[in-house]
């Protein structure tokens, strides 16, 4: 029997080089080997966000881009956390065992208080309790994550062992599994690729707007004039191109650092690779928008798969707490 991964995603709409680097190419490399459970994240959106106009599309664009990326819902499943009523459940059942203090040492949580002074909600301090709900409801034994999430994982396996001590084994202790690939810099070079900061690449955008983006970024801050030298160690669109021409890449250092090439020119041809990369992405994503029946259907038919195993591990969890 496979083993089983889970990961879940906050719904920020179409996603972009980031995300697909850093997170969608590895949910789809993990299909083959491991017993796969992607869940769309809305409710964990709720705890930063004060306008939910948007989070129906931004859902369905998600869907869109992973399904165009490769998960097949056939080898995974793939569902919206609020479709299953019990994870909320189990949110408020591990909320009765989990210290308070636990919560407050959790960096993010610092972090998010921080950047959200006036919507320091009770959701933001729980977030941890929801993400390992999420995990343990299905009982998920490795979740891909970067770096920056290990604390998370830590306090879910922190949960999910004071549980089994207390009413007996139930859950697995959740192992990070950390992706193939380290952090991705937006085209500022300076913070990680994101929405928020507008330092980002959509992997949906046309081949025009691509390389119009790709044109904007910021390259080798020590390279003024195009017959400098230059020092592609230092520069964030060089750390681009061993994704996306990773054959060429010894090529184009020598040729920055001879000046043979100069900014522009490393510029358009990461651009050009960019799309040829993802011309077969854009390709099927543009088919799947034709079918707006299908996504319905794959969420559908992922909710009731993924429901199914969440009525199984409450009501154990139920019995074990004395509740049945």
């Amino acid at each position: 029997m496979k083993r089983r991964v889970f990961s879940g995603a906050r719904p920020t709409g179409r996603q972009h080089l980031g995300n697909f680097l850093g997170a969608i190419q590895n949910y789809v490399n993990l299909q083959d080997e491991y017993d796969c459970v992607y869940c769309i994240v809305d409710v964990h959106a709720l705890t930063s966000l004060e306008d939910t106009g948007g989070l129906q599309k931004n859902i369905n664009e998600m869907v869109l881009d992973w399904l165009a990326a490769g998960l097949d819902p056939r080898k995974s499943i793939l569902f919206v956390q609020s479709h299953i009523p019990e994870v909320m459940e189990l949110h408020t059942l591990l909320s009765m065992i989990t210290p308070l203090g636990w919560l407050l040492r959790v960096p993010t949580f610092k972090e998010k208080a921080r950047l959200q002074p006036e919507n320091i909600n009770y959701g933001l301090v729980g977030y941890p309790v929801l993400m390992t709900a999420d995990i343990v409801l299905y009982k998920g034994e490795f979740i891909p994550v970067g770096e920056d999430q290990l604390p998370h994982i830590e306090l879910a396996r922190e949960i999910a062992r004071r549980f089994n001590n207390l009413f007996g084994y139930t859950f697995p202790e959740p192992e990070a599994k950390l992706t193939l690939f380290p952090l991705i810099l937006g085209l500022d070079g300076k913070e990680k690729m994101s929405k928020q900061v507008g330092n980002d690449i959509d992997i949906s955008l046309s081949d025009k707007e691509t390389t119009e983006r790709v044109m904007t970024a910021v390259t080798d801050p020590a390279r003024r004039y195009r017959n400098d030298p230059g020092h592609p160690e230092i520069c964030n669109i060089y750390r681009l191109q061993q994704y996306f021409n990773p054959f060429g890449l010894d090529n184009i250092g020598e040729q920055c650092r001879t000046a043979k090439i100069g900014c522009v020119d490393c510029k358009m041809l990461l651009a050009q690779e960019i799309n040829s990369t993802l011309k077969p992405f854009r390709e099927r994503r543009a088919a799947l928008a034709e079918k707006p029946g299908y996504l319905v259907d794959v969420l559908a038919d992922g909710a009731q798969r993924a429901r199914a195993i969440a009525k199984e591990t409450l009501k154990e969890v139920k019995q074990k707490m004395g509740l049945l």
